[in-house]
């Protein structure tokens, strides 16, 4: 018994001078009162990941890490009320933007027009909106939203807080109910919306700046007189349809400046950071109202290969899609 309690001495003698070489531990950090007010937290598994702003899409390099990956990002993080979404009924999105320390977020620049813009998408591409919901004092932002369908979706917070970078952060909303992702497609180079035919010029090289020409035209006939929206001829969203990575861009040229014409051809200085299929949404106004149209395009050459565990529901369409103002 005296040599085994020697033993024991022994022991954690040594496991007490390595830990103290070691060091402590530290704690994590720990949600707040506001956290929990929301009801909500930053997307289960996205948390801990790389985001980043614009500049890993507005002349951002190719190796960066694409924004829209996490909930947290840059130092901020997007707490939205987490629970199933009624399909097909409308409902209310709210959510806020947290700093480093978890305060509320209340102060924001603007940004091509608004102080935030959000942007929903099925992950299998088939439904797509751009909303502007409103702050409220408390720093709370919120917008109506209808969900469709059944199934998992992608809500997109695109901002910049006053003196900050832009940043793009995002979580995972999911409607209850018989989900039937889209089948398969291929690539789309034309869209018809409400009587309205879009058209893409140009090819989508990895890591690499291209040029993109969409051109609208209504019922054959080029449309000449396209009206600003959010300060441009149109607003142009990308998508990796693999992980649903997020590239913001925005046209060469905008109105009244001297040069750029009110279309028919819109013309994006566009670089994805890896090869594989990309999901288009051009959003233009004509006659006073915003249309959205849908398309696909395949990137080729040898840019980063997308993160681990981000898998999304792959090569499926972008049809049907709506716009929401």
């Amino acid at each position: 018994m005296s040599l085994y309690g020697l033993a024991l001495a022994v022991a954690f003698g040594g496991a007490w001078v390595a830990g103290s070489m070691v060091g402590p531990v530290e704690a994590g950090p720990v949600a707040t009162a506001e956290h929990e007010d929301m009801g909500g937290e930053p997307a289960a598994g996205h948390g801990d990941e790389p985001g980043g702003g614009h500049e890993g899409q507005d002349g951002g390099h190719a190796d960066a890490v694409p924004a829209g990956l996490s909930s947290t990002a840059g130092g901020y993080s997007m707490l939205a009320i987490s629970r199933p979404w009624p399909a097909g009924q409308p409902d209310v999105l709210r959510f806020r933007i947290v700093d480093a320390a978890q305060q509320v977020v209340r102060d924001y620049a603007l940004e091509h027009e608004k102080r935030l813009h959000l942007i929903v998408v099925r992950r299998d591409g088939s439904f797509f909106q751009h909303l502007h919901p409103d702050l409220a004092a408390d720093g709370t932002w919120s917008t109506p939203l209808t969900l469709p369908a059944a199934g998992d979706y992608r809500a997109y917070a695109d901002f910049r807080v006053q003196g900050g970078e832009k940043q793009t952060l995002a979580v995972d909303l999911r409607a209850a109910g018989d989900y039937r992702p889209a089948g398969p497609a291929g690539e789309a180079r034309e869209a018809q919306v409400d009587g309205y035919t879009v058209s893409v010029d140009g090819d989508l090289t990895a890591g690499a700046a291209s040029t993109l020409t969409l051109t609208v035209r209504r019922d054959g006939v080029p449309v000449t007189n396209l009206e600003p929206y959010l300060g441009a001829y149109g607003h142009l969203v990308a998508l990796r349809s693999s992980d649903l990575a997020y590239l913001h861009v925005h046209p060469e040229g905008e109105p009244d400046d001297g040069r750029t014409a009110p279309g028919p051809e819109i013309r994006f200085a566009v670089e994805v950071p890896s090869a594989g299929r990309y999901w288009l949404y051009l959003d233009f106004r004509h006659e006073g109202v915003v249309r959205t149209a849908a398309l696909r395009l395949d990137a080729t050459g040898t840019g980063a290969a997308p993160p681990a565990g981000h898998g999304g529901d792959g090569d499926t369409h972008g049809d049907g899609d709506t716009h929401g103002g």
